[in-house]
């Protein structure tokens, strides 16, 4: 796939980066993100809190909106019960003789 070079502004200070066609309006998506929740925590005016301080938690917050996803995406042991019932269920009708 070709690429293409852009500039996203993350906090101010513009990042150039080469990336595939097709995918600019996720880095952008992703850009605005960043920026509208750095704004939001700006507005508590934490003191003595730096920008780096700001990055560090805007980091944190989408890390752990990953981690979270991944986590929800994953089967807990009710949904691993309920799939080994089935399965069983689905071996019994399969080599149950013909009616």
């Amino acid at each position: 796939m070709a690429k293409q070079a852009i500039t996203l502004k993350i906090a101010g200070k513009n990042y150039p980066f080469t990336i595939e066609s097709g995918k600019e309006e996720a880095y952008r998506l992703a850009e605005c993100e960043v920026n509208n929740y750095l704004a939001l925590i700006k507005q508590q005016k934490i003191r003595n809190w730096s920008e780096q301080d700001y990055l560090a938690m805007a980091a944190l917050k989408f890390a752990i909106a990953n981690v979270k996803t991944r986590l929800d995406r994953e089967p807990d042991a009710d949904d691993l019960g309920r799939l080994e019932r089935l399965d069983d269920e689905l071996d019994a009708y399969l080599n149950s003789p013909g009616e």
